[in-house]
């Protein structure tokens, strides 16, 4: 892919369906219990993006055995048994967030030396309250530079279980990784959540993976949690397609005034993003549901006031199709997006105005002035999102041109080359 990539502008209205890649949050949950389980497992549907595969390769090096088909979508994996066989290992996660604190937790229930690492910007992305969380539960793990972030060293001896507290303003991720690491403890986990808990959904999503792998945790109040000593059960999961990936076709058909179908989608996922639809139902799409699908009906845009804490991945998608909106649109509550690839509330705000948009910028979120668009060069600050959402722009507006665009390689490597066969771009 070229360093840089001019959107074609559409001819009219994009009307489709499509069928997104696995769900990447699913798919690293669904790596990580498959590599505690006792036996193989087999995934289906699973995504094949840089964050899957430096979890993949991570979890080879502790020892777990981990086949991965590309071309069908799956993967076999022999699973430890809660307790990962390698003595020591050096992981190196890239920018993948997901993995870094999933692995950070998994790797306490080893007995030996790890490592864990990525980019610069990585090295920029906090992870202390897990680091903290889990030395209450007697695992000996510490940020190495001593500032909160990775490089993250871990001496293992296997949990030993009991109370834990985490704080859960920063990253849901952190729960997560101890939910699903508590199970092979030594003896029952009590997790508290000290504060409010941001992107909720993905704390029902991991508790649905993990019913899946048969394991159930006992929820006693909205933040507090009991988990019994289990074995995780191999089994054949098939990973439903990514609902944030979603956001990219589905916001499409609202800003050309389509019709886009997303296929292998229903009310009833694990991922929260579905509900991005609700947002441009209020913004005036018609949408349609289905058992297996979801339709989005272009109509036309007003803006809106919405909190977006709880499907903040598709907070920049929404940021795209604002721009098109008659009036204003304020996203609040989404001031934990600082934290993640890059601050992507300066991002979205920085590159917005580049396109001639007015954008007031605030700590935990921003409103967006449509104004008329002037052709510009989009950074994307090595942020997949910001190169997804952004092009969205250049459907309908000439001149918008994106930066960097293979940063899409970390969870939808062929998103333009999708977005080019839904809209019928000549390539």
């Amino acid at each position: 892919m070229s360093e840089t990539r001019k959107i074609q502008p559409v001819s009219g209205p994009v009307n489709g369906s499509i069928r997104p890649p696995g769900s990447k949050s699913i798919s690293n949950r669904a790596l990580i219990l498959a590599a505690l389980a006792d036996g193989e497992t087999q995934l289906t549907g699973l995504l094949d993006c840089e964050d899957t595969r430096v979890m993949m390769e991570s979890l080879n090096r502790l020892g777990i055995s981990v086949t991965h088909d590309a071309q069908n979508n799956t993967a076999k994996i022999l699973g430890c048994a809660g307790t990962p066989p390698a003595p020591s290992a050096e992981l190196w996660l890239e920018n993948s967030g997901t993995s870094i604190r999933f692995l950070t937790a998994l790797c306490c229930n080893g007995h030996g030396e790890y490592l864990l690492d990525g980019n610069s910007r990585m090295r920029e992305r906090p992870i202390g309250h897990l680091v903290n969380a889990l030395t209450q539960w007697n695992a000996q793990v510490e940020c190495r530079e001593g500032n909160d972030c990775p490089p993250v060293k871990i001496h293992a001896q296997g949990i030993q279980g009991g109370e834990t507290r985490v704080k859960g303003n920063i990253s849901s991720q952190y729960l997560s990784a101890l939910l699903m690491t508590a199970p092979c403890a030594k003896s029952s986990t009590q997790i508290i959540v000290d504060g409010p808990l941001v992107s909720e959904p993905y704390i029902d999503m991991t508790l649905g993976v993990m019913a899946q792998f048969g394991v159930a945790v006992e929820i006693q109040s909205d933040n507090h949690f009991h988990i019994e000593p289990a074995s995780y059960r191999s089994t054949h999961y098939f990973i439903e397609p990514d609902a944030s990936a979603a956001s990219y076709f589905l916001a499409a058909a609202a800003i050309t005034g389509g019709t886009v179908t997303v296929e292998g989608l229903s009310q009833l996922a694990l991922q929260g993003d579905v509900r991005f639809v609700d947002a441009l139902e209020q913004m005036g799409c018609d949408v349609s549901w289905k058992n297996d699908s979801v339709t989005v009906i272009g109509r036309p845009l007003h803006g809106i006031e919405i909190d977006m804490n709880a499907i903040s991945d598709t907070a920049q998608t929404l940021s795209a199709v604002a721009v098109f909106a008659e009036g204003p649109t304020r996203i609040t509550n989404v001031g934990h997006m600082r934290h993640k690839e890059t601050d992507r509330i300066s991002a979205v705000a920085n590159e917005l105005r580049k396109l001639g948009q007015t954008v007031d910028e605030e700590e935990e979120g921003l409103t967006i002035h449509p104004a008329p668009i002037t052709p510009a060069t989009v950074e994307t600050y090595n942020d997949h999102r910001m190169a997804m959402s952004f092009a969205l722009i250049g459907l309908k507006s000439e001149g918008v041109v994106i930066d960097n665009p293979g940063c899409t390689v970390k969870t939808y490597p062929h998103f333009f080359d999708d977005l080019e066969r839904l809209c019928q771009i000549p390539s």
